[in-house]
């Protein structure tokens, strides 16, 4: 084996060996118990604890999982960011036939995207879960649903609210979509800017 493939090699276990810490880490910070997560996930509690003690090692589907329940991209999981550099790595990965691009790269406070909504007509799969988002539409129409009520957003327009409510948001059907999506904690809250809307308590406005 060459010193570049027993480097790499050594560079990839040490990756791997810091990864239970940093889902330790990532699930405290959230707000989750390791029951929550198995919940989210689909990955038993033992099996979870293991990979948080280093236990076990991670696999691919394992940090899939993880990296969608967490809302942070993959190369975060299994390696830090570089030390003093503060560009970001725009990585886009797929996410339910969406293009989803990392536009922050710390674990910890808000974490925002660039989101690419390809047209379709697909069924809204609400959810909910704890934290705050805050959604502004750079081109195209999307679809908002939260709670009982529903919205159309176009180019301009923002919606805040808390996903402790269930809510979906998605295509029109009719043309593909660009927004930008910031998340935060519980307890962490941006405040927007918006003129005062007819619709007492709506969470929709324009920027």
């Amino acid at each position: 084996m060459s010193l570049v493939e027993d480097t790499s090699s050594a560079s990839i276990a040490t990756a791997l060996g810091q990864v239970g810490a940093r889902l330790k880490r990532l699930r405290a910070q959230r707000g989750m118990t390791l029951t929550d997560v198995a919940e989210a996930t689909g990955i038993s509690k033992s099996t979870l604890s293991r990979l948080e003690t280093g236990q076990r090692r991670p696999t691919l589907e394992l940090l899939l999982a993880l990296s969608h329940t967490y809302r942070l991209p993959l190369d975060d999981l299994v390696a830090a960011p570089e030390e003093g550099d503060p560009r970001i790595r725009l990585k886009a990965s797929r996410v339910k036939g969406r293009t989803v691009i990392p536009l922050t790269r710390q674990p910890e406070g808000m974490q925002a995207w660039k989101i690419v909504i390809p047209t379709s007509k697909v069924l809204p799969e609400v959810r909910a879960h704890d934290g705050y988002e805050w959604i502004y539409v750079l081109s195209g129409r999307v679809r908002f649903i939260l709670g009982a009520k529903e919205w159309l957003l176009g180019p301009g327009e923002v919606a805040s609210f808390d996903t402790t409510v269930p809510h979906w948001f998605g295509s029109t059907g009719d043309e593909p979509a660009e927004i930008l999506s910031i998340f935060g904690r519980p307890g962490e809250r941006m405040t927007v800017r918006t003129p005062v809307s007819s619709d007492a308590g709506s969470p929709v406005g324009s920027a």
